[in-house]
């Protein structure tokens, strides 16, 4: 195989093993001033753009009397989803520095807003970055940041008679989770960490009379 192909290859399947990601275990606070101007920043756990405008616009309200309601999110395992926004400040002066520190930390799943109550003195380009960016670190500085585990789910069906193989290859498995309906025949709905679906999907798949279903 050419040298080119094989670093391909193996830099795919090292992104089929990357199964954590860091993101904040509860919401936390920050405050910065730069010349009068006040900063008051948030950081939020969330798993959804709906999670996200209803947070903002719960901040707008609450702030309304603020001159911006800056921010920016991430969210999911491969931190390919994001979005911010400078309400009216000058364009990549606000919502871009704190994305910065979103992706400075490695996070996901992360909203933060920043409340800026004009001091009369105007910052310029260079200080409102500056201040942006520190505002938005300082919330992440007082979170708690935590590692989570992605998973994958499946769904197996087979006899009773089947049960005790079943019950063999699962027990080779640490993180494997599940819910499970033994009425009419034997149904089970399996979690794994991401980075072992794949060996436990091949085992079972050598039973012969197990029907697997992925996701």
């Amino acid at each position: 195989m050419p040298t080119g192909i094989a670093f391909l290859m193996v830099i795919y399947y090292f992104c089929l093993m990357q199964d954590t990601y860091k993101t904040i275990e509860q919401a936390a606070e920050g405050y910065i001033t730069e010349k009068k101007s006040k900063f008051f920043s948030f950081v939020f756990h969330v798993e959804s753009p709906g999670e996200v405008k209803r947070i903002v616009e719960e901040h707008r309200k609450r702030y309304y009397d603020a001159r911006h309601v800056c921010w920016a999110y991430m969210l999911g395992p491969e931190r390919e989803e994001y979005r911010s926004n400078d309400d009216g400040e000058p364009s990549g002066t606000a919502g871009k520095p704190i994305l910065g520190q979103i992706n400075s930390y490695g996070l996901t799943n992360v909203l933060i807003i920043v409340v800026r109550y004009f001091g009369g003195t105007l910052l310029g380009t260079s200080g409102l970055i500056k201040a942006y960016r520190e505002a938005a670190e300082d919330a992440i500085s007082h979170a708690q940041i935590v590692e989570r585990t992605v998973e994958s789910t499946l769904t197996i069906q087979f006899g009773y008679l089947l049960l005790n193989d079943v019950m063999r290859v699962l027990k080779q498995f640490e993180n494997v989770t599940w819910e499970q309906d033994f009425k009419e025949s034997c149904t089970m709905k399996l979690r794994i960490r991401k980075s072992e679906f794949q060996r436990l999907y091949d085992i079972l798949s050598r039973i012969y009379g197990v029907k697997i279903e992925k996701g």
